[in-house]
Parts: structure tokens; C-alpha cells; sequence
């Protein structure tokens, strides 16, 4: 059988018609594609020396390029039959927008190797077909995240509100405000404004307004989403999980551990007012960052049309 086609001859009634099958790289085929655009970036990172953290911001450019891998990924089970994975190959590179390195080029911020693959129904465990992303992150972590694909939208998406407030590890209720979070506030431990001329502190308090902003005027007919975590989401079986080098680990504590990734993407369909239509990816990404006592969200944002 010929899958790129995705389909079969049929006879009915002595007439023959196409039936479309299901493709075995559903819901992550969506993806496939190279897509450019814009976001934002936010990060407390460790300092070694007058205090613990800097507050790091920029806005950013981003490139995200999926292929498809060919053929079945076998699988093999012990409590189950076997199953088969379907996957697509990424490439994440993000460049800071404004800051230029030695090299007189825009300064990288971010480069990340990765895969997506298709998980179909199990019984052991007992889970619906789900959905993983697997990424190479060169600071020293890997990482499994899983999840579902939530129902399509008819419409433009919601974009719940995501803060970078820390807060004591395992309780995220014990919020732990730091001054360098208002801009009103000079301060030597965070991007100067000089790098960051159009960042503002409704950006910073919520990274999700750049996502809502991008999108006004904008007719969106159509929307599928794509949720996933290293911990358990839904359903409970649900696997997952980070693992970082000895450095970020540290001994006793970390220096920076990234303990958990939670991501949304949003795979939007446009139409213009002339009945064109175009594909658009947004997504918003939280990283954990546990040092010193706390959890600091690393939170990342884009709005990318496919080229």
C-alpha cells in the first residue's frame, strides 16, 4: 500500500471512488514544512556572583523545519502486541533580534535537534493514541514530553494566561516575586533596554500577550492543538521526563536542572478576505529551571507562517 497517497480505490454501486485513510503520521503531519517568523523569549538564569539569578529577555527570530521520517517504527511489546511509531525530524534555531555577536551577525540564542512521533492506541497501558516530541537541548538536556491532540477549534485558539514569577520547588503556590520582573526597576541583572526596544511589562507578565497580539485582524478558520509535558498530563499513564548533565545537576544542588517542559502548539488556518488560505504555527513553552531553592519558569513564545 502506498502511503504517501493516502488513499484506496473503492467500488460502490459499480463506481469507483477514492476513500481517504487516516495517515499514520496524524496529528504531527500538520507540522511538516518550513516555518519562519517572530517571538519572545524569557529566562532567569543563574549568576555566579553578587546574587543568584539575571533576568535575560529577547525578542526573537525563529526558523522550524520538520521532514518526515519514512516507514513504520517498530515498537516491540512484552505486555502487549506490538505497536508502530510514525515520525517527523525538527530543527529549532532562534537569533536574538536585535543583538549582534563577534561575528557581526544576529547572536544565536537557541538550537535544538529533535523528533515527533505518533503513538498509537495501547492497552498496556491503557492510553488513547498520543502524541511525543523528543529534543537535543545543547546546554546538556534531553527530554521526552507527551500529550494529546486536544479537539480542533473552530476559531482562533485561547491563550491562558503563563507567569515567570518563581516559586519554592514542588509548590507552585509559594511564589517568590523578584524586582528585576518590573522594568520600572533598574537594575544591573537584567537585559538592558537598549536590546529589548520594543518589550513591554504586559509582555513580561504574561509572555502570552505576544501570542494574542499577533493574531488581531487576523480570520482564523480553524485550529489544532497539540499538547504535551515530561510529566504526566492526560491520560495518567502518560510518559515523560527530562535528563540533564552532571554540571546543570550540580553537587549538592543544581547550578540550573531543568526539571520539567510544558508546551502548547498551535497549528492555525487563515483565511484572507479574498478566500486565500495560509498555515500558521504559535506555540508557548515553559521550562522549570530548578536552582537555590526555587523553580524559574523559562517561558517561549512564536508566531511562524509556513514558507
Amino acid at each position: 500500500m502506498d502511503l504517501k497517497s493516502n488513499f484506496i480505490l473503492t467500488s460502490v454501486s459499480g463506481k469507483v471512488k477514492a476513500a481517504a485513510l487516516a495517515s499514520p503520521y496524524a496529528p504531527i503531519n500538520i507540522l511538516v514544512g518550513r516555518w519562519e517568523g517572530r517571538g519572545f523569549n524569557q529566562i532567569w538564569r543563574p549568576f555566579f556572583g553578587a546574587q543568584d539569578h539575571f533576568l535575560e529577555l529577547n525578542e526573537t527570530i525563529e526558523s522550524l523545519e520538520f521532514d518526515t521520517i519514512p516507514g513504520d517504527i517498530p515498537n516491540r511489546g512484552l505486555l502487549q502486541a506490538d505497536i508502530n511509531l510514525h515520525g517527523i525530524r525538527y530543527l529549532q534555531q532562534i537569533k536574538d533580534a536585535h543583538v549582534v555577536g563577534n561575528d557581526g551577525l544576529l547572536a544565536g540564542i537557541h538550537v535544538e535537534p529533535g523528533l515527533w512521533v505518533t503513538i498509537p492506541q495501547t492497552t498496556n497501558p491503557q492510553d488513547p493514541p498520543t502524541v511525543a516530541r523528543m529534543g537535543d537541548i545543547p546546554h546538556g538536556t534531553t527530554f521526552v514530553a507527551q500529550g494529546v491532540a486536544l479537539p480542533t477549534l473552530n476559531g482562533a485558539p485561547p491563550f491562558a494566561p503563563v507567569s515567570i514569577t518563581p516559586f519554592a520547588i514542588g509548590n507552585p503556590g509559594n511564589l517568590v516575586p523578584f524586582p528585576e520582573s518590573t522594568l520600572a526597576n533598574a537594575s544591573n541583572f537584567r537585559t538592558a533596554a537598549a536590546d529589548i526596544p520594543n518589550v513591554t511589562q504586559a509582555m513580561v507578565d504574561n509572555p502570552n500577550v505576544v501570542l494574542a497580539q499577533a493574531i488581531q485582524g487576523q480570520n482564523i478558520i480553524s485550529t489544532t492543538t497539540l499538547k504535551i509535558s515530561t510529566v504526566p498530563l492526560n491520560p495518567p499513564a502518560s510518559g515523560g521526563g527530562t535528563s540533564n548533565i552532571a554540571f546543570l545537576q550540580g553537587a549538592p544542588g543544581p547550578n540550573a536542572q531543568s526539571a520539567e517542559i510544558d508546551a502548547i502548539f498551535w497549528v492555525e488556518t487563515i483565511e484572507d478576505p479574498h478566500g486565500r488560505k495560509k498555515t500558521q504555527l504559535q506555540y508557548s513553552q515553559r521550562v522549570l529551571l530548578n536552582f537555590n531553592g526555587l523553580s524559574w519558569p523559562h517561558v517561549s513564545v512564536a508566531t511562524l507562517v509556513k514558507q
